[in-house]
């Protein structure tokens, strides 16, 4: 007989569309627990073989991923504690496995559920449902000029160019939409409702993922700076530092603070006339689509 889990949320979207401020808004309920961005998902999924080979490759995967620089730091788990929780999976399942790491995380709070947050596994919704069944998927959606906005500012930017920009936006809003589209759990929030409108949003997540409603998730500020302290110096094996501490706090900044409309819409300031012009002409279909006016009427 198979093994009933609670639903795990699980958030994604394009990058700087609030999807830390989501994630650090559930992790203050006392049932829940979202560790920081993992990433591995697309490398563990493609994992093949069978027994202690497989568990090995699992194990040492994780603990080490990105091979370039590793965050294994981020999730303050235990490494062998992890092996010892491995090992005890008899037969070794990728699911599984992955179910122990995020409970080892969850349990370091006390807390009983987990979730996760890493806003590219947008492009791989459909295998994260079929491997983690579990899976409720949370697609936060914010103004595509936004993103760009804020996105373009940051380390991990994949461009400077408003039409680089509008193609990356657009690639991960549709592959998750595609995606929630098979039938799987997924739900669809506005960033904009989530900060102009919180607590019905809130509430209606809640209900999403069978999660009794407190009143925690709305005073996540509380516990935002210490729940932020996670986020460490990422370091290359070389000894380079890819991205520090303060950068990765400063980035983050604003989700310290109660949510608030302040971001709406400050690609007016960002973004001067033509690069508004440059990444609605790519961008405008997708942006009308989701019920964004444009500016200049493409």
């Amino acid at each position: 007989m198979n093994a009933v889990y609670a639903p795990m949320p699980v958030i994604v979207g394009a990058p700087r569309s609030g999807t830390t401020l989501l994630r650090l808004m559930l992790d203050a309920h006392p049932d829940l627990a979202i560790p920081p961005e993992t990433s591995f998902f697309a490398y563990i999924a493609a994992l093949e073989g069978s027994g202690d080979a497989l568990r090995t490759r699992f194990f040492d995967l994780i603990t080490a991923f990105p091979p370039d620089a590793p965050n294994w730091h981020d999730f303050g788990v235990d490494r062998e504690a992890f092996a010892q929780a491995l090992r005890a999976i008899e037969p070794f399942t990728v699911a599984d496995g992955l179910r122990t790491f995020y409970r080892l995380y969850a349990q370091r709070f006390g807390k009983a559920r987990w979730g996760e947050k890493t806003p590219d596994y947008s492009r791989h919704v459909g295998t994260f449902a079929a491997l983690l069944p579990e899976a409720r998927f949370i697609h936060l959606i914010r103004d595509g000029r936004d993103v760009a906005a804020s996105w373009r500012q940051q380390w991990f930017s994949p461009g400077r160019e408003p039409e680089v920009l509008a193609h990356a936006w657009i690639e991960r809003v549709q592959a998750a939409r595609s995606a929630g589209a098979q039938g799987i759990h997924y739900t669809e929030v506005f960033y904009e409702e989530l900060v102009s409108q919180p607590e019905p949003a809130m509430r209606r997540l809640c209900d999403y993922l069978d999660l009794p409603w407190s009143e925690q998730v709305l005073n996540h500020q509380e516990r935002a700076p210490q729940r932020l302290e996670e986020h460490r110096a990422r370091i290359a094996l070389d000894g380079r530092v890819v991205v520090s501490r303060e950068q990765r706090l400063r980035q983050q900044q604003r989700t310290m603070e109660r949510p608030g409309t302040g971001r709406i819409g400050s690609w007016r300031e960002e973004f001067d006339a033509d690069e508004v012009q440059r990444f609605e002409r790519v961008a405008g279909g997708l942006l009308r689509e989701l019920g964004y006016p444009l500016h200049h009427g493409l």
